[in-house]
């Protein structure tokens, strides 16, 4: 069995000790360090760069900041998250747990017979990735080697691992794709359904939600809307700002339409990732369209065109990472 490292990121001390000494317990799970608050739990990772991050996400200590939010900070700096083993001390925050694709969850105190499960989970997974992995390399080279004899390369390698390779390239590649349908009592001509997993929601907390995951970087999210057998596929990438008009969405584009879904933005909150980022109760905005930031007057300029976005106070750590993003590219400031 592979072994993994882990650091533990909790507010309450005896949690932490309980954890590690829990975890300690498999042979194959190594400690490298614990921290108690956000910004220390961030360091340590960053430090150490483990494994497995055991992460309380309802502290008894509000100023600790720990929440899911934790995991979207780490989509800033690592290209390899960690797998997340979420604790707390109740199933309330399951839901948006999972949808933030942590590996796992665990009501406190850690429990042995829970974890173990966990762990032999985690490790069938390393051990898939590593033999598809290894299939696809020696694919490729035979295919290199056999290149200019296409009869030969298809009588040396099997087709059932040829299939295997496209299959979980497949699942490994597709970009999400939501689907908007139609509902007959509705006033208005488009609603909203996901029809892939729900990822990352962003559900209390304002702070900014740059999740960029290798898949969405290869293949950009298409969004379906479809009425009555009429499927319209418009690419994300498009999509300048969105504005919510009571318990709909206004979806506005590059080319100057706009479409109405019915979603609230706080639905489209929980399933755009970065570049899209909320900016105010009733806007949010790519930030690839964004031209300039106008910090004494709150407005954000949208490329190309006159229209104005307006930020509050509550979403102005969203403005600053924003901005950071920005400057952090092929950037010149004079």
């Amino acid at each position: 069995m592979k072994n993994f490292t882990f650091v533990i990121i909790d507010d309450n001390q005896k949690n932490r000790l309980k954890t590690k000494a829990t975890a300690e317990s498999f042979p194959n799970l190594k400690f490298l360090a614990m921290a108690d608050n956000y910004d220390d739990g961030l360091d340590v990772v960053l430090e150490y760069n483990p494994d497995v991050i055991f992460l309380e996400i309802d502290p008894l200590d509000k100023e600790s900041k720990l929440s899911l939010t934790f995991i979207n900070e780490l989509h800033r700096y690592l290209s390899i998250i960690p797998k997340i083993f979420v604790t707390t001390t109740t199933d309330a925050l399951c839901l948006d747990a999972l949808k933030y694709g942590v590996f796992d969850y665990f009501i406190n105190p850690v429990e042995t017979k829970e974890l173990r499960k966990t762990v032999f989970r985690l490790d069938k997974e390393v051990n898939t990735l590593n033999t598809i992995v290894a299939a696809s390399q020696t694919v490729n080279s035979t295919a290199e080697s056999f290149s200019e004899n296409e009869s030969t390369v298809e009588a040396f390698v099997s087709k059932p691992i040829i299939e295997l390779i496209s299959i979980e390239s497949e699942e490994l590649t597709n970009a999400k794709v939501l689907e908007i349908e139609n509902q007959p009592e509705l006033t208005k001509t488009e609603t909203i359904q996901e029809i892939d997993e729900p990822i990352n929601k962003n559900s209390d907390n304002k702070s900014v939600t740059f999740l960029q995951t290798e898949n969405t970087k290869e293949k950009p999210l298409i969004i379906c809307v479809k009425s009555y057998g009429d499927y319209r596929y418009i690419d994300a990438n498009d999509i300048c700002y969105l504005q919510a008009d009571n318990n709909s969405t206004d979806i506005h584009l590059n080319t100057g339409e706009m479409i109405t879904a019915f979603k609230t933005l706080k639905h489209f909150e929980g399933v755009l990732v970065y570049p899209f980022v909320r900016i105010h109760n009733s806007y949010i905005v790519n930030t690839e369209f964004v031209s300039r930031i106008h910090t004494g007057n709150a407005v954000c300029h949208i490329k190309n065109t006159t229209t104005k976005l307006p930020f509050s106070k509550s979403y102005k750590e969203n403005i600053d990472a924003i901005i950071t993003t920005i400057a952090s590219g092929n950037y010149l400031e004079i």
